[in-house]
């Protein structure tokens, strides 16, 4: 095995591959907070790619609640228990991941530790929807924390990772990221169905079609991201939750580029179980009424920080953060840059043509209670 390193684990690890970076990354930020489980995006991945016949349980996007949610079932809770939880030094400058990845705790003659779905694993998509943790009694109040009861909706596509766990795995050489954005693809001409991919990815994003005999996944609607679009799920969300781009390595983080600013700059933004070690490209800006203690097992040990400096930006007037994350959902086309002037928040393609601009503070524009045109009064309804 080979030594790569992975900063999200602020350390080198073993990989079946040498490292190999992608010129850029495809990358995405979702901010968790402004989820309302619409699935819109789920419909609208599924009717673009998963129409077909053997696709008909398949979810390259899906939406959970979570704690009680789960698409295949106890996805992450399996693999949880087979690492026996996480380990991490929070003592340095860094945070370093002293526990095994899925790489290194493989078992002899396996390339990456994993499991394989049953097919009844599949079949309760919403499983668990809106199920809370706790309970509150009658006439009971929350106040700033739910930690009497909570949940939250986690909204998944593949990872696109750095080191795939399904690339990894594949005895046919038939995953790949392209190494001009480093999504991860599926040759199908290659596959023999093995379903190796399925087993090794922790995140279940790999599927077996059993209609063609190949695997299937997320391919980050790659014929839209090279027009400069941003994929069918991003475009169709409803509470605007998500922005796609690229991501540079943490020593070449580039304030301008908008993912590179919540993950690296503002440490708002923090990948999804870093501990299982294949440095996922899909980032999340964690929910701040959920203790942490739930939170820091699957975004890290950057959780607390991250809920503050998202809960603070407004009453600390960081015009910045608040302002990028007015962007999410404005435009459809990918911004690869952004910069504020005065009170306009303006997103920018690589080129550094604008694309959108969005105000700081949204006007607020007060009616009369009296319409004078129609000669009614309005009044508003409990």
């Amino acid at each position: 095995m080979a030594r790569v390193y992975n900063w999200q684990l602020g350390r080198e690890m073993s990989y079946w591959y040498p490292e190999s970076r992608a010129s850029k990354q495809f990358a995405a930020v979702f901010d968790i907070n402004k989820c309302i489980a619409c699935q819109t995006c789920t419909l609208a991945c599924k009717t673009t790619w998963t129409s077909g016949k053997g696709q008909e349980y398949m979810l390259w996007n899906n939406v959970e609640s979570k704690p009680y949610g789960f698409y295949p079932l106890a996805w992450d809770l399996k693999l949880l228990e087979m690492l026996d939880g996480q380990k991490w030094n929070e003592g340095g400058e860094k945070p370093v991941y002293e526990g095994s990845t899925i790489f290194e705790s493989a078992p002899a003659g396996e390339r990456v530790m994993g499991w394989r779905p049953e097919d009844e694993d599949y079949a309760y998509p919403n499983v668990g929807e809106d199920d809370c943790a706790g309970g509150v009694d009658g006439g009971a109040n929350i106040f700033e924390t739910h930690d009497m009861a909570w949940f939250y909706y986690l909204a998944r596509i593949c990872n696109h990772c750095t080191y795939p766990g399904c690339l990894a795995s594949c005895p046919r050489g038939s995953i790949y990221k392209r190494p001009e954005d480093g999504i991860v693809l599926v040759d199908q001409g290659r596959c023999r169905g093995y379903q190796e991919c399925v087993r090794g990815c922790p995140y279940k994003k790999v599927f077996f079609n059993m209609m063609t005999g190949t695997s299937e996944k997320c391919i980050a609607c790659y014929p839209k991201m090279e027009q400069g679009i941003q994929p069918q799920c991003f475009v169709n969300c409803i509470g605007k939750i998500r922005m796609a781009g690229f991501i540079n390595p943490p020593d070449k983080a580039n304030p301008e580029n908008p993912i590179d600013y919540l993950v690296h700059v503002k440490k708002v933004a923090l990948p999804l179980f870093p501990q299982f070690g294949l440095e996922p490209n899909v980032y999340y800006i964690p929910p701040i009424h959920v203790p942490t203690s739930f939170t820091k097992q699957m975004f890290g040990p950057g959780v607390d920080a991250a809920v503050k400096t998202y809960r603070e930006a407004a009453a600390n007037k960081d015009d910045d953060l608040t302002g990028l994350l007015g962007l999410f959902g404005s435009s459809e086309m990918l911004m690869e840059r952004w910069k504020r002037v005065g009170d306009k928040i303006i997103g920018l393609d690589a080129a550094g043509k604008q694309i959108v601009d969005v105000p700081l503070k949204e006007p607020v524009v007060e009616r009369p209670a009296f319409d004078k045109l129609y000669q009614i009064t309005r009044t508003n309804c409990p």
